[in-house]
């Protein structure tokens, strides 16, 4: 980690640049396969499902540390100039900067042409909900709940992980956030063995969910949004949200932005009913995609130059 400071800044420029490359070897894809492949085995092979599914994340998150580690520490007999190559692109795999900029703008450019149609699929490859029953302001609050929570899962919890274990932590962290998003359901399928994927998924995320705070403040603050509001909306109705850790950056979007996020979806069929998180603020436009996008960008900037001087103050003292 002692070449952090020039890691993190490569690994953002990259991501920046490139955003999610498309193709069929991808470690998250990987992960994927890994859990569709070892699911069946453990069902059918340990009794009682809550302790096959915890042992099934208790192979796969370790299992992925030790790969990452294996192949770091391989680059490393080689030269450290491979090595540092190795950890930039395998961090590079775990940042979602520019994806979830271009998912913003995909969905606000779909509205603005009037293809509701076509926004509905793009907002649905990226969120969890049936997007059929959604009117066009539904799409819009579903995109900006999206960016905000995925600011967490997707930049700062990746970053914060890199900084604290370099590329074998931050691979570990995403696989248990694939594996919360494959079998982290509360349906009657995962209720018990995903329990312990989403359990862990919420411990991992709940540092860097309340870090964002800092971030989206901030960040509201660089780009002429309310960042008093973010910091009262997230201080009054963080805790409000049914997740643990998602209230946190979808109230500092709200209060930054001035709009009612949250409130009644429909997952699988069935109504959930969320409170709305920043009821007193505005129902959310087209335009607040935009502004969604640029705070999450301006966010993540801080977030970056935070744990790029975390990541090298723990390097100077190793």
């Amino acid at each position: 980690m002692s070449s952090w400071w020039l890691i993190l800044p490569a690994v953002v420029i990259c991501d920046l640049l490139l955003g999610d490359p498309e193709r069929p070897v991808h470690p998250i894809r990987l992960m994927g396969n890994a859990i569709t492949f070892f699911e069946p085995i453990f069902r059918k092979s340990i009794k009682g499902e809550q302790l096959a599914g915890a042992l099934f994340v208790l192979l796969l998150v370790p299992g992925t540390w030790l790969l990452t580690f294996i192949i770091v520490a391989y680059a490393e007999t080689k030269s450290s100039s491979f090595a540092i190559l190795v950890q930039i692109v395998i961090i590079f795999y775990a940042l979602s900067i520019r994806t979830l900029i271009m998912a913003g703008m995909t969905v606000y450019q779909d509205l603005v042409r009037g293809d509701i149609e076509k926004a509905r699929l793009a907002v649905s490859m990226v969120v969890g909900r049936d997007t059929k029953p959604l009117d066009q302001t539904g799409l819009i609050r579903a995109i900006i709940e999206t960016i905000a929570e995925n600011f967490v899962d997707g930049i700062v919890s990746p970053l914060f992980y890199a900084a604290i274990g370099g590329a074998p932590l931050a691979m570990a962290y995403k696989m248990i956030n694939t594996l919360d998003s494959m079998i982290g359901y509360k349906n009657d399928q995962y209720r018990k063995f995903g329990c312990f994927a989403a359990k862990l998924d919420d411990l991992a995320n709940w540092i860097p969910a309340r870090l964002s705070t800092l971030f989206i403040v901030i960040g509201a603050a660089i780009t002429g949004f309310s960042a008093n509001q973010a910091w009262q909306t997230t201080k009054n109705e963080a805790t409000h949200h049914s997740s643990p850790n998602a209230g946190f950056p979808e109230a500092g979007f709200a209060g930054a932005l001035g709009v009612c996020l949250n409130g009644p979806n429909v997952y699988h069929g069935k109504v959930v009913n969320k409170p709305f998180i920043g009821k007193q603020y505005s129902v959310p436009t087209i335009n607040h995609i935009l502004q969604a996008c640029c705070l999450v960008l301006f966010s993540s900037l801080v977030a970056i130059g935070f744990v790029w001087g975390v990541g090298f103050m723990i390097a100077a003292m190793v």
